[in-house]
């Protein structure tokens, strides 16, 4: 999932009636080339299939509930439903959606009473999110189309709210135009190839949204049709005015993790398409260096990494301190794809272990040299011999072979080197 991502909803014969009456005249003939195709199929009822994994953080909205519906799409072509699940379990840490729809199946995997990580932290507090993965039928295209129509229209239903494009149902796009901190478009590119290569046509979130009201109807809603703008009428004239959602300027803030001066990693090849700042892009007092100053080639040079800084609030992206010495020398502020760090694979584990206590193995807050940057947070001296810890995470290091566990004692939790543990 890319940066990861997404989400969605379907639709039936009541579509071909009342599209022509709200959409523009070329759109309408487009549209309808689609939407007219699932009417006429028979689809019957979607079944979302509740598989919740508990491994996912439970963070409340900022409002204690959802506001809406995001629509993503995974941007990955050669993927099956249960293989970007099993990913994003893997890799929740950095993005996570409720649920995946293909043609046949809508699976929730999240619960949607908490957020999840998907459209930066705008989208994040505000909405449930779902992913479309990419399927390549115009049957399959029409079918998954159906599903995620109907899933958004089912959260809606489920909370207490009603259809409104850009207000309670938004693309990943509308999220990185609307409100910022992210800058992906999908699912525009995905909707648009398949309805031509498929159909010969277009479409767009205002066709989806005639699919989204008609399943959100057959749910028992009451839909009130609007275009793409609010409408609001003068109540002494006949005119209608346009304007564009309200939506609050978000914040911006940058939340800063510094690390305990142990991570490592190496300039890309490409690290020159990114400049290289004396402190975090944007904020106060920040100035371009450029890599020109300092003199000679430097892909692949191993630098030390000592903090990390995400940006968030109508901006976006993460940040890192390096240096070229370990203890001394010049800091530099570099955007994190200028840095390659050592890849941690991450999966599920249980079970318990004893704290190797005859060393003095350190014990950190994450992975050491990974991209969250750790720090010691104790040993395993601190502890009695035989301290018993339950594990439940698993990191593998394929740089240096070596074996992570994540563990949890007395209420706080740990990441272990396997040597650390007896099992």
């Amino acid at each position: 999932m890319k940066n990861w991502h997404h989400w969605v909803v379907r639709g039936t014969a009541l579509v071909a009636g009342c599209l022509g009456l709200w959409l523009g005249t070329t759109t309408v003939a487009s549209a309808n080339t689609i939407n007219d195709y699932i009417a006429n199929q028979g689809y019957g009822t979607p079944t979302i299939t509740q598989n919740i994994w508990s491994g996912f953080p439970k963070l409340k909205y900022r409002n204690n509930r959802p506001e809406g519906v995001v629509v993503h799409e995974t941007a990955n072509p050669n993927s099956t439903i249960y293989n970007e699940i099993t990913y994003m379990k893997n890799n929740y840490q950095n993005a996570f959606v409720h649920t995946f729809i293909d043609a046949s199946h809508i699976i929730n995997i999240a619960n949607t009473n908490y957020l999840s990580w998907g459209s930066g932290y705008q989208g994040n507090q505000r909405y449930v999110q779902f992913e479309q993965v990419e399927v390549h039928s115009k049957a399959a295209f029409a079918s998954e189309l159906n599903n995620a129509a109907y899933y958004t229209a089912y959260v809606l239903k489920q909370y207490g709210l009603t259809p409104q494009y850009k207000s309670t149902v938004l693309s990943h796009h509308n999220v990185s135009t609307l409100l910022g901190g992210t800058n992906h478009t999908d699912p525009d590119g995905y909707w648009s190839s398949n309805a031509r290569s498929y159909f010969g046509t277009t479409y767009t979130m205002t066709d989806f949204m005639a699919l989204v009201n008609t399943q959100y109807a057959k749910l028992g809603g009451t839909v009130t049709t609007q275009p793409d703008t609010n409408t609001t009428t003068d109540s002494s004239s006949s005119s209608t005015t346009t304007s564009k959602p309200h939506v609050t300027a978000a914040k911006k803030t940058v939340t800063y993790n510094h690390g305990g001066n142990n991570e490592t990693a190496t300039l890309a090849n490409n690290y020159t398409n990114w400049t290289v700042y004396n402190h975090v892009k944007g904020t106060k007092g920040a100035y371009k260096i450029g890599w020109g100053r300092l003199s000679s080639d430097h892909r692949g040079t191993k630098v030390y990494v000592d903090s990390r800084g995400v940006k968030r609030g109508g901006w976006s992206g993460t940040w890192y301190r390096i240096r070229f010495a370990k203890n001394s020398g010049y800091k530099y502020w570099v955007y994190s794809k200028v840095l390659n760090f050592p890849k941690v694979t991450y999966s599920d584990a249980s079970g318990k272990a004893t704290l190797n206590t005859t060393t003095n193995a350190p014990l950190y807050n994450h992975v050491l040299n990974s991209t969250y940057l750790s720090k010691t947070t104790a040993h395993t001296s601190d502890f009695s011999a035989g301290t018993t810890v339950k594990v439940n995470k698993k990191g593998y290091k394929a740089t240096d072979a070596s074996t992570w566990y994540r563990v949890t004692l007395a209420g706080k939790t740990y990441w272990a080197n396997e040597n650390s543990l007896n099992f």
